[in-house]
């Protein structure tokens, strides 16, 4: 599929040559990576129940009819969805938390094997600005060098005091490897949508349908013109910390906006037909599903910030505005 405009297109999309971006060692295929997992999770404890969120399941209506969403995403048609008890973090993971991960395993990111990423080109300074490869189409990307989790910017930049922002520049393989070392998985699509409803049926986003309820900000996304200006009248011109703004109706946080989230399921336009038990999405394919907008979405471009919007990313993808949370089976 097409990327929306605030989002990066596929890596294989942006040729490194004969611009000066080199791929560097490829990323370990899928089914490399699934034996490096299970030696992650067989040498690391469970991370617990901390900061997760203990959800009863059963029927929601999933998807959307919304006349302002992207029909060809494969939105609609709102369908009943039963699902099994579950657990999800609260919270996308923070950059904390992906550093101990970092630090037990000594794991190498997608981005740092690959040797690059993606990065929206008003954060990236000058120096490395002027030589990053752009997608023709989405020119306000840059595939910047050096471009990694701990630094977000490209090299000379760092995380600083964002240990409680979301970790970025992560790739689909590196979210599930984090996930399995944990103790936990990626949530499938249709628990990520039941948890960001917070209990609503059929809402635009987890507090209603109002963007802007009586003039207060509830997401961190572009507030101005995209990509010219961003007024960060929200209090964020990137990232916001992973607790920022009010909760849902279930106790998740920023499921609107900030940083796009990995689902495990693959991406499809068309689902099966109903009855709907613990969906899990197609058995293969070439995208997983991302799920929640990010702080660079505006509805002149990208109005994937509602609930039921939808995108697809491949799994060795990564960008400055992708992350993920964490679920959990009941024991």
């Amino acid at each position: 599929m097409e990327s929306p405009s605030c989002c990066p297109p596929r890596r294989d999309t942006l040729a490194p040559a004969p611009l000066p971006l080199t791929r560097g060692q490829e990323a370990a295929s899928e089914r490399d990576h699934v034996g490096l997992v299970d030696g992650l999770d067989r040498h690391s404890p469970a991370r617990g129940l901390d900061g997760m969120v203990s959800l009863p399941g059963g029927e929601f209506l999933m998807g959307s009819e919304d006349r302002d969403g992207y029909p060809a995403d494969g939105e609609g048609p709102v369908r009943a969805v039963h699902l099994s008890p579950f657990l999800i973090d609260a919270c996308a993971v923070t950059n904390d938390e992906f550093a101990e991960f970092i630090a037990a395993t000594g794991y190498r990111t997608d981005a740092e094997r690959i040797g690059w990423s993606y990065v929206f080109a008003g954060f990236v300074p000058a120096s490395l600005r002027r030589d990053a490869p752009r997608p023709e189409r989405t020119p306000w990307w840059c595939g910047v060098n050096g471009a990694t989790w701990n630094m977000p910017e490209g090299p000379g930049s760092e995380i600083g005091d964002r240990g409680r922002h979301p970790v970025v520049h992560v790739s689909w393989t590196d979210a599930h490897a984090y996930s399995a070392w944990a103790g936990k998985r990626l949530p499938t699509e249709a628990e990520w949508e039941y948890a960001a409803r917070g209990g609503l049926t059929g809402a635009r986003y987890p507090w209603g349908d109002e963007l802007d309820p009586g003039g207060e900000y509830r997401c961190n996304i572009w507030r101005g013109t995209f990509p010219a200006k961003n007024t960060a009248a929200d209090g964020y011109r990137g990232t916001a910390p992973v607790d920022a703004f009010a909760p849902n109706g279930f106790g998740l946080y920023n499921t609107c906006g900030n940083v796009w989230e990995w689902s495990a399921d693959w991406w499809s336009t068309t689902h099966p037909a109903p009855p709907l038990n613990d969906p899990t999405g197609p058995k293969t394919g070439s995208d997983k599903v991302i799920r929640g907008g990010s702080h660079l979405c505006h509805d002149s471009y990208c109005f994937r910030y509602r609930i039921a919007a939808r995108s697809a990313s491949s799994t060795d993808n990564s960008s400055g505005h992708t992350g993920f949370r964490c679920a959990m089976s009941p024991s």
